[in-house]
């Protein structure tokens, strides 16, 4: 990312959320993103993602210039490229546990959408629990299928968002194991936003943003 600012109106005034962020991170590093709350993390990572557009700056993701492309476009580089990881989970309540792992298999048109989803389930630990609802299922076991369906399209850059912050400490330490597990096993770049700083320095580098300006990086 390179220059890269986010300005909102704010009244009659404006409000700079990120201002001439630059950073390069390499290929299978883990980064760490944090900061006080309102810093600009969440904001970053949408920008990252092309889920928001910035209001100067670029983002260049595997040799793609996200800004140069149209929302559609954009759509098709995160199927291809990104996997996510929210502190909600997001996973779609009128779909059972196999079905949420599925679904990007199945818009990228993978015939064995249903053997892989189903490989990657038992691969978090979840090989017993394939057809239950995410209501019938614990925070923990909702973040695994999550993690499931963000590493079943083996992307290059996983984004991460607090993805502990819904769960008990205990479940929270066993999320955070497995996806630093599965991001040594696939090689995957990983984004983490936290404001967790043990959890921040399990990282090769932390970048710490501070009133949308990187203090360090």
């Amino acid at each position: 990312m390179n220059g890269l600012s986010k300005v909102v109106p704010d009244g009659a005034d404006t409000l700079a959320i990120l201002q001439d962020i630059d950073v390069e991170v390499m290929p299978g590093e883990a980064v760490a993103v944090v900061g006080t709350s309102g810093s600009g993390k969440t904001t970053l990572l949408g920008l990252l993602a092309g889920l928001d557009t910035p209001t100067a700056g670029s983002v260049a993701l595997d040799g793609h210039d996200v800004y140069s492309l149209d929302e559609d476009g954009r759509a098709a580089l995160r199927s291809k490229l990104l996997g996510f990881v929210f502190q909600s989970f997001h996973l779609l309540p009128a779909l059972n546990a196999t079905e949420n792992v599925m679904l990007p298999l199945e818009l990228a048109g993978d015939r064995d959408a249903a053997a892989h989803a189903v490989a990657m389930l038992e691969r978090v630990g979840l090989g017993k629990r394939l057809r239950h609802y995410p209501k019938t299922l614990s925070g923990g076991e909702q973040q695994r299928v999550a993690l499931a369906r963000a590493f079943v399209i083996r992307p290059k850059l996983l984004l991460a968002d607090e993805p502990t912050g819904n769960l008990d400490a205990a479940t929270g330490a066993a999320i955070i194991d497995l996806i630093f597990e599965l991001n040594a096993e696939r090689g995957t770049t990983l984004i983490l936003v936290t404001h967790d700083e043990m959890l921040a320095r399990r990282c090769g580098r932390l970048i710490r943003l501070s009133g949308g300006r990187i203090e360090n990086a």
